[in-house]
């Protein structure tokens, strides 16, 4: 039996108000945009938890669903689906329909010939994901959730290839435009994983064509395609002409940044912005030059520059009388720090290895960072899971304190004695160093000082090996770096978005600090597709209290985000999800 969920016919209704109009794209509207770290290529399969590699792909690939834009809490509209889903009752069949007339920009994969986007296109996408050879980080999102495909999955691995064509029970075309989907169990995180840019449709046309390059030849079906890329330097989008576009026409939330966007944009044929120019400035006073100078024309306000812009996380006169804008809110993401388990020195679950990490957590002076380095922008991370997603609970506290004192004791009690230069050894008396992989700017120099004086204070020698933020994330994708500090934004509104890289099963595709732990994926397994409430909420607090008895990583904090809008862009609001926006966004002439 057939139920239509009460959320789909609203949506439904809401709809008719965002109906398409033919893409009006201005080539001279031109919006420029800073990095501050290289992307990881643009096939988002395969690309390794790359914030920037997905900001761009979310403007050329197009998934099923995709987010209201101005709705808080966030809200799912239909995307290329005609409407939401038809649901089973017992919530493990859903059946999409694809929006007819949608076509792939051209490509000379494709030999000259008009390419039209098919359901058959996002089951190819689906398959991808789990294709082993592709090692991607959004596997987890599916593994043991749609019926047969684990065991084509495990096929694959005895046999060294993925059978795209063998029939699958969980994933189904029964025609060009239909899409069925069987779980094999109800999972509450589905429809947010069909709004992802990983699950934008690809062409298997494409990606055979490429082979190996797909990485630097996109071609997807929304409103930007890529024009031009140099790695580590520079990206360039323009307009897609085939694009279907859209009317701007969204309802506010009723505060008073809304009903400015609606009286700027209500009505417009999008996409205005013809072509998109994305920078990578790693240095931070670089990008703030930028921007003051008009070469940016939106940028979050970067840490070094936050108090000569704002005063009490309010715009200082000087800039709004010149018609910028602020937008601040607390960002769904969460900055830690990955200590490998498989390293010599800091890995393994021995008592005397978990001393030596509890003692590295217990020893940062995390106050610090915030205050000098981050000046004031951000709040501590109690736990994995930030404010504004489901288990964000407010009352709880890390059981791992800042205690300095404390962590001293605790080194010399598990043996890590001081030698003759008052550096601190292994338990055998070999010399004991602990490296820090960084990068080379400014924030990340800071950054690495406030480690060194934390870690100074129990007789610690820290290193700091410097490379690219790239070159970092491959290295410990293949488990090489001993420890890094980074930060991840939330794609979906679920707790797990995070702690699917703390399991196991994903070391080497999300998990670079290779942990695996039995306890820890046991509750991952138990509370992964469970629905919110209580009983999902009490596994949260068990998940969060095994990563601190483990000391998986350092949780260091949630960050504010302070955009900054130039007074000529019109339409700006930062979805905590959906970080491309540039599709509702025009430029006036300045």
């Amino acid at each position: 039996m057939w139920k239509w969920k009460p959320l789909a016919a609203a949506l439904l209704c809401g709809l008719a108000l965002h109906g398409a109009a033919s893409a009006k794209a201005d080539p001279q509207k031109v919006l420029r945009v800073a990095f501050d770290a290289a992307d990881d290529g643009f096939d988002l399969v395969k690309t390794n938890n790359s914030l920037y590699s997905t900001w761009v792909g979310q403007g050329i690939y197009e998934p099923l669903l995709q987010y209201d834009y101005l709705a808080r809490p966030v809200k799912l509209v239909p995307n290329t689906a005609e409407s939401m889903p038809d649901v089973s009752a017992d919530g493990k069949v859903y059946i999409f329909h694809v929006k007819k007339g949608i076509y792939f920009t051209p490509d000379p994969a494709f030999k000259g010939a008009k390419r039209e986007l098919t359901a058959a296109d996002y089951a190819y996408t689906i398959k991808r994901i789990m294709d082993p050879v592709n090692r991607s980080p959004a596997a987890s999102s599916f593994e043991g959730r749609i019926a047969g495909l684990d065991e084509l999955v495990a096929t694959a691995r005895k046999g060294g290839r993925f059978d795209y064509d063998a029939p699958l029970q969980g994933l189904q075309t029964p025609d060009k435009y239909t899409l069925r989907i069987e779980l094999t169990r109800p999972d509450p995180t589905l429809l947010y994983t069909l709004a992802i840019g990983q699950t934008g449709a690809v062409a298997r046309e494409v990606i055979e064509h490429y082979g190996q390059e797909t990485r630097s030849h996109p071609v997807g079906t929304g409103p930007y395609m890529l024009k031009e890329y140099i790695p580590h330097s520079k990206i360039v989008l323009e307009a897609n002409p085939d694009y279907r576009g859209f009317v701007w026409d969204f309802q506010s939330t009723g505060d008073k940044w809304d009903e400015q966007l609606i009286k700027e944009m209500k009505g417009k044929q999008m996409p205005q912005v013809g072509r998109v120019e994305a920078y990578i400035i790693e240095e931070h006073q670089s990008r703030w030059l930028a921007f003051g100078g008009g070469q940016i024309d939106a940028d979050w306000v970067v840490d070094t520059v936050t108090n000569k812009v704002l005063d009490k996380g309010r715009l200082k006169p000087e800039f709004a009388d010149k018609g910028i804008r602020l937008y601040r809110f607390v960002n769904t993401d969460l900055v830690y720090a990955i200590m490998n388990f498989r390293d010599p020195v800091l890995g393994g679950y021995t008592p005397e290895k978990i001393a030596l990490r509890r003692a590295i957590v217990m020893a940062y002076n995390l106050d610090e960072e915030i205050v000098q380095a981050r000046q004031g922008q951000a709040i501590h991370a109690q736990s994995a899971i930030p404010p504004g997603i489901p288990g964000y609970d407010p009352a709880y506290r890390s059981s791992i304190g800042y205690d300095p004192e404390l962590a001293a004791k605790l080194l010399d009690y598990f043996g890590y004695k001081k030698g003759k230069d008052g550096w601190r050894t292994m338990p055998d008396g070999s010399p004991l160093v602990i490296k820090m992989s960084t990068s080379p700017s400014a924030r990340d120099q800071l950054l690495s000082e406030v480690w060194k004086r934390s870690l100074d204070k129990i007789n610690v020698r820290m290193e700091f090996p410097v490379a690219s933020w790239s070159d970092n994330l491959k290295a410990a994708s293949e488990c090489k770096l001993m420890m890094w500090a980074l930060g991840t934004t939330f794609g979906i509104p679920d707790p797990f978005d995070f702690y699917d890289t703390l399991a196991g099963s994903n070391i080497g595709q999300g998990n670079i600090g290779c942990y695996d732990s039995p306890a820890f994926n046991k509750l991952y397994a138990q509370t992964r597709v469970m629905p919110d409430g209580p009983e999902r909420q009490a596994l949260l607090t068990q998940m969060s209290r095994q990563v601190e008895a483990d000391t998986a990583v350092v949780m260091q904090l949630h960050r504010y985000r302070n955009w900054l809008i130039q007074p000529w862009v019109k339409g700006f609001k930062q979805h905590p999800f959906q970080y491309n926006n540039w599709k509702y966004l025009d430029i006036e002439q300045h």
